[in-house]
């Protein structure tokens, strides 16, 4: 079965979807979006996906005409044609078509696209050995919280981390950690999971919150609180968590071992925990 796309209700294959030249998306990145996988054909907490696809719309003033409803049986007819397993979807919500000029038309319909993709199997070598990361400035706009689909700076940073031979940049912002590229950022230290706290500089991730509830149930202290570089640097253990990343964790920063320079226990017992709710279907 081919890769799929809806475009404003309407199924097609990937490779024959268009979009107009002029949409304020594609010109200006006037555009919300969000990211869920499936487990099994079934979307992950696909409610507060959507629920934080209209938190983005809502902080730029774009509305987003269709109810929940119909939102959730699209996303599920798409998964249900593509007949993949496991899968990435992708919702993007640009303000519409318009001649190209800064301010927002009196009149512009709002345009919807998804997507549907085949997700390979996780790299179980890649989770073994773990990944190096470096720190880096934060050059980003002040509303990460808001996933709007400007991402440059993202992609400029996992460029840059790719020259200098490592997996994955953590963004640095007035002293503090942020988040990596396309992660929220984990650390264990005297036994605590700690993580930058909600805000301004973060998106408040939905395997974040997951996870968080999944350590707390399983008896490991949780602090959601600032971080410095230094702190981060000092950690026992470090790791990513996402969509598609899951859990992954971070072996060296900056060129340094974190901890004992492997995978540690937290963040292969979190994971344990994950792969068991999956398995039971929480969530879905």
């Amino acid at each position: 079965m081919p890769n799929l796309a809806l475009i404003q209700g309407r199924i097609v294959p990937l490779k024959d979807a268009r979009v107009p030249v002029e949409d304020r998306g594609f010109q200006f990145g006037d555009a919300v979006y969000e990211v869920i996988r499936t487990y099994g054909g079934r979307p992950f907490a696909l409610p507060m996906h959507v629920a934080r696809l209209r938190r983005s719309a809502g902080a730029i003033d774009l509305p987003v005409p269709w109810d929940d409803g119909r939102l959730t049986r699209w996303i599920r007819q798409l998964v249900r044609r593509s007949e993949f397993r496991e899968s990435k979807i992708y919702i993007q919500v640009t303000r519409g078509e318009a001649p190209r000029n800064h301010p927002v038309p009196a009149i512009v319909r709002p345009a919807l696209v998804m997507t549907v993709r085949r997700l390979g199997p996780p790299d179980r070598a890649l989770r073994a050995r773990g990944i190096r990361a470096v720190t880096m400035p934060d050059p980003r706009w002040a509303r990460c919280d808001i996933k709007t689909v400007n991402l440059l700076a993202n992609v400029l940073a996992r460029e840059e981390a790719r020259r200098r031979k490592v997996d994955d940049a953590i963004f640095i912002r007035g002293g503090f950690v942020a988040e990596a590229t396309a992660a929220n950022v984990f650390a264990v230290a005297k036994g605590r999971l700690v993580t930058p706290l909600e805000g301004p500089s973060i998106l408040s991730g939905v395997t974040r919150a997951c996870l968080i509830e999944l350590a707390r149930e399983a008896g490991i202290p949780v602090v959601e609180r600032r971080i410095s570089s230094d702190d981060l640097r000092r950690a026992d253990e470090i790791f990513l968590t996402g969509t598609t990343v899951e859990v992954l964790p971070v072996v060296r920063l900056d060129g340094k071992p974190v901890g004992g320079g492997k995978p540690g226990p937290t963040a292969a017992r979190l994971l344990r925990e994950w792969r068991g709710a999956v398995s039971a279907g929480r969530w879905m």
